[in-house]
């Protein structure tokens, strides 16, 4: 099977999960679910969420749930987007080429959706069956430092506002973008691992190789922003600049950053060598990151 059937077919079966998972739009609050699920299924790649189960079938084939515990990945993504979104923060009309959630709901009803997105991650994993308590325990604690303030994402949220119409410096870039992107793309093949029984050796391959990636898709991502339309990214291109943010191609130029990615990428290859060829997938993750163009 070729990569992109594989992809899609892991793609499938994160959305059949995340479509068990979320309350119908029949059910009340009917606008906030409805919100909710717009927001989840307006074409997102699951990168975080496919990475997980990757992560899982690198360390051990065939482990029952672990789409589950991905889910609530795609749900801290998504309602970070949403909240990245609001006019407060970034201010955009355009995610995935539709309209932004505040656009369609109003701001209220973004913020609350975001909100109940955040908390469906964590009652997700409180409810796994199947797993034993530690490894839930773990996987928990994992997600809420990911997406936390402390060398997580809110905190690299944080630094990004601070650091707009600031010199671009080398230190603050890397240290706004392992917290802000990387620490959520680290814990994703991380919790995977923790949820397929991963020994020490291999957790601390598969969380090398989760900073490699995590650091290439930023760099990556930084880089669209300059040389790709809005229409290709389905958001708006140019923002960076536009905001003044730090940004790779702004401390490093372009043809460096390019260069970076590529060492990024090759990095996250060798990271993950003591699986073999059973972590093919996730060397292919890692090329589909670097190489995508949106």
């Amino acid at each position: 099977m070729s990569f992109s059937e594989h992809l899609a077919r892991q793609q499938q079966l994160i959305d059949r999960e995340l479509d068990r998972l979320v309350p119908a739009e029949s059910v009340p609050p009917e606008m906030l679910h409805r919100a909710m699920r717009y927001s989840l299924f307006a074409g997102g790649k699951r990168i975080r969420p496919v990475l997980c189960l990757e992560a899982a079938y690198a360390v051990c084939e065939g482990v029952p749930g672990v789409e589950t515990a991905a889910c609530s990945l795609e749900f801290i993504h998504t309602y970070s987007l949403i909240h990245d979104d609001l006019p407060a923060l970034d201010n955009d009309d355009y995610r995935r080429g539709k309209l932004t959630s505040h656009k369609v709901f109003g701001e209220a009803m973004a913020i609350l959706t975001g909100d109940a997105l955040l908390t469906l991650a964590f009652e997700t994993l409180s409810k796994m069956d199947g797993v034993p308590d530690d490894r839930k325990t773990r996987a928990i604690a994992e997600l809420a430092t990911a997406a936390g303030t402390v060398g997580g994402m809110i905190g690299g949220q944080v630094a990004d506002l601070e650091g707009e119409g600031k010199p671009p410096n080398a230190q603050l870039l890397e240290s706004i973008h392992r917290a802000k992107t990387g620490a959520l793309l680290r814990a994703s093949v991380r919790m995977g691992a923790i949820y397929a029984g991963a020994d020490a050796r291999q957790l601390e391959a598969i969380s090398r190789f989760g900073e490699h990636i995590g650091l290439a898709f930023q760099i990556v991502d930084d880089i669209l922003d300059v040389e790709e339309s809005s229409e290709a990214l389905g958001k708006t291109a140019g923002k960076d600049a536009q905001q003044h943010k730090i940004t790779f191609p702004a401390v490093y130029g372009l043809e460096e950053s390019h260069r970076m990615a590529e060492r990024e990428r090759q990095c996250a290859h060798q990271a993950v060598g003591i699986f073999g060829a059973r972590a093919h997938r996730l060397r292919e993750l890692a090329d589909l990151i670097v190489q995508r163009k949106s």
